[in-house]
């Protein structure tokens, strides 16, 4: 029995020792943690944004959807995207057989309205010197004036026919309504196209807008041939442009007011689609004072928006957030921070939620 005391007595203290041990290891990690280098920021409310900021997209100043007026299959397209257009040429043509069986009717009922017409027009010259010459009756003079009148009329009416289905024709056979690009296909040879249906795009390049969706608290002060200025995301440039049209109604934009700036001549290299943020300079009419923070503090994880805040144990803590408008280089916050909370700008290492750090 006395062996065995001795033996659970020494379980006993070499279990304290390790739980002992391991306790010192993990504290001895936590307190070893680095502290990681930041630039803390204290949040301020703004209230003299001098400027309004909106997005829109770039999309040619001159552009055409070309679609047809006749069904039919699409024999052959001339063109591929891409490719530079001249006013007038073919781009595509669709299957007009059943046009071509009308013109060939309509030319063959000219033919014979023109044999009728020539007819009459003798008869009526002959009847009118007879007449004159007392030896054919008023009677017979305004019975064949009536069939010289009809006859011709029916001529008038062939011919008219004869330019409907040239016109279905023209739409069978499509061409170029100016000079630009093929930037878009959207049917292929073989294909059926329907009346309205888009077939083709073509823009003319080299004069690009802007189209903005402007709210309804700040429409007021947008007004046109206003200076504005207009950051190509894509590109990372700033670009001159002037409003040209603003909305008066937002019945189909969904409470927005569309507005239209005409981009100026720029060696950059637009395309039509880039989005765009425009400034309105001396816009922005807001009365009540917004929470502003730099875009480049901003965290995003999927559709989440968020910043690093300071703890009370000076550590890291991520702060979910709902963002408004952009103004500049600025991002108002809805919600999430309030005025002179701590928040970091920006960090030597990788964040995280509990991460030690010291402020420079």
């Amino acid at each position: 029995m006395k062996n065995k005391k001795y033996i659970i007595t020494a379980i006993l203290g070499a279990t304290i020792l390790i739980s002992s041990c391991g306790s010192e290891d993990k504290k001895a990690v936590v307190d070893k943690s680095p502290a990681i280098a930041v630039q803390v920021k204290t949040v301020s409310e703004d209230s003299s944004s001098p400027f309004l900021t909106v997005s829109g997209k770039i999309e040619a100043a001159k552009s055409a959807n070309i679609s047809t007026r006749m069904m039919g299959y699409v024999d052959k397209i001339y063109v591929n995207v891409g490719d530079k257009v001249n006013k007038g040429q073919l781009l595509m043509s669709v299957n007009n057989a059943d046009v071509s069986a009308q013109l060939a009717q309509v030319n063959a009922g000219i033919t014979e309205a023109e044999a009728a017409f020539t007819n009459a027009e003798k008869d009526f010259n002959r009847f009118s010197t007879l007449f004159k010459e007392n030896s054919a009756s008023q009677k017979e003079l305004d019975d064949i004036t009536a069939n010289y009148n009809m006859a011709k009329a029916r001529l008038e009416s062939a011919k008219q026919m004869r330019n409907g289905v040239n016109a279905q024709m023209g739409y069978a056979n499509i061409r170029a309504p100016f000079n630009g690009v093929v930037t878009n296909k959207f049917i292929s040879a073989g294909d059926m196209a329907n009346p309205g249906m888009p077939l083709l795009e073509v823009e003319s390049p080299g004069k690009y807008q802007v189209l903005a969706m402007v709210p309804e608290s700040e429409i007021l002060a947008v007004k046109n041939d206003t200076e504005v200025t207009v950051q190509v995301k894509a590109l990372n440039e700033n670009v001159k442009g002037k409003v040209t049209e603003v909305s008066t109604s937002s019945k189909n934009t969904g409470g927005q007011y569309l507005v239209k700036v005409i981009l100026d001549k720029t060696d950059a290299q637009i395309l039509s689609g880039m989005y765009a943020t425009v400034q309105f300079p001396g816009a922005r009419k807001t009365t009540s004072s917004a929470v502003m923070i730099p875009v480049q503090a901003i965290v995003k994880k999927g559709q989440l928006s968020g910043i690093y805040t300071v703890s009370q144990s000076n550590t890291a803590l991520l702060r979910w957030l709902r963002l408004g408008r952009t103004f500049g280089d600025q991002v108002e916050v809805l919600s999430g921070l309030s005025a002179d909370e701590q928040y970091i700008v920006s960090a030597e290492g990788k964040l995280f939620n509990g991460a030690k750090i010291s402020n420079q």
